[in-house]
């Protein structure tokens, strides 16, 4: 833990206990250089895993959803703080779910999202999700599109 006064790295623990109702861990710190003292607090950050469709577990990678959400929506009139929210959305219905979700969780929940926010975008993203091997399959999600509003 670096000094926020003087940014030493050389720091000692003199108090620790538990705070927020024992959620968190209140650690007073001294630096050894200059002798300030400070406070810090260990929480627990939970982890949201993906559990992927050949069964392997990964952590969640915000950056990757961003990344085939933009590839949907790409030449597309929609602006970078919608893409945005989409993602944060996304991220915390996942969050509600639990600590560990599929990949079938991830796209559902960015379809439902992108069929109201841009409908070549859904179809863009559909196609990958749903692993369209044809135009047939273009045709049957437009009329399962057209069937539902």
């Amino acid at each position: 833990m670096l000094c926020p006064s003087c940014g030493a790295p050389d720091t000692r623990v003199i108090d620790s206990r538990p705070a927020e109702g024992g959620q968190s861990i209140r650690r007073r710190r001294e630096c050894e250089t200059c002798s300030g003292r400070f406070t810090t607090y260990e929480r627990l950050e939970p982890q949201l895993v993906v559990r992927k469709r050949n069964g392997r577990l990964e952590a969640f990678s915000p950056a990757k959803l961003a990344a085939g959400i933009s590839a949907a929506l790409a030449d597309r009139p929609v602006s970078g703080s919608a893409v945005e929210l989409l993602g944060r959305e996304v991220e915390a219905s996942l969050r509600e779910e639990g600590g560990q979700v599929t990949t079938e969780d991830i796209g559902r929940e960015v379809l439902d999202r992108l069929r109201s926010l841009d409908e070549v975008a859904y179809l863009r993203f559909a196609s990958v999700y749903k692993e369209f091997q044809d135009a047939a399959d273009f045709e049957k999600e437009v009329a399962a599109m057209e069937s539902a509003d």
